[in-house]
């Protein structure tokens, strides 16, 4: 049994983004979109181009109090799984994420935006807090069929709408 990563979150988070679960390279570096080809970083760059997106030891920590300074927050699905490699396709035996305690954490919470359609599947659960659900297309390299244009488009839509741009 495989298990995710604690909630990014902060009292100043507006919009959480839930994905599934991490992949292989995201638990390996116990980093949310740790994979190089996921275009997540890519989009919050493009979004916000004052990123801080380095490659340093602390970028990690830089990125993530950056967009928890912004109102973003991240998180999975998914708190544990069974899974051979990344692929949402192979979750095995999930347990879902409590999130009704998500609501503690972030009282300005406005919105939730499914990362993927393995994410939005659990809809009905998020929708239970009462607040608006989005869904997204993944960033994931898996994603093919939506060009990174179209993507950015789609997350830009929803950022505007909760004013994180």
């Amino acid at each position: 049994m495989l298990t995710g990563l604690p909630p990014l979150v902060g009292s100043r988070t507006r919009l959480l983004i839930l994905g599934s679960f991490p992949g292989v390279a995201s638990l390996a570096a116990q980093q949310y979109y740790g994979h190089p080809q996921n275009h997540f970083w890519r989009i919050l760059q493009v979004i916000w181009p004052s990123s801080p997106i380095g490659t340093g030891a602390d970028s990690y920590k830089i990125r993530s109090e950056w967009l928890l300074a912004r109102g973003l927050g991240l998180w999975d699905v998914y708190a544990a799984c069974e899974r051979e490699g990344s692929l949402d396709s192979r979750i095995r035996n999930p347990q879902v994420n409590d999130f009704a305690a998500i609501r503690r954490l972030c009282p300005e919470l406005q919105a939730i935006a499914h990362n993927g359609a393995e994410s939005f599947k659990h809809s009905r659960h998020t929708l239970l807090i009462g607040l608006s659900v989005y869904q997204l297309p993944s960033t994931s390299p898996a994603n093919a069929s939506w060009s990174f244009e179209r993507k950015l488009a789609a997350w830009r839509e929803v950022f505007e709408k909760h004013g994180l741009i």
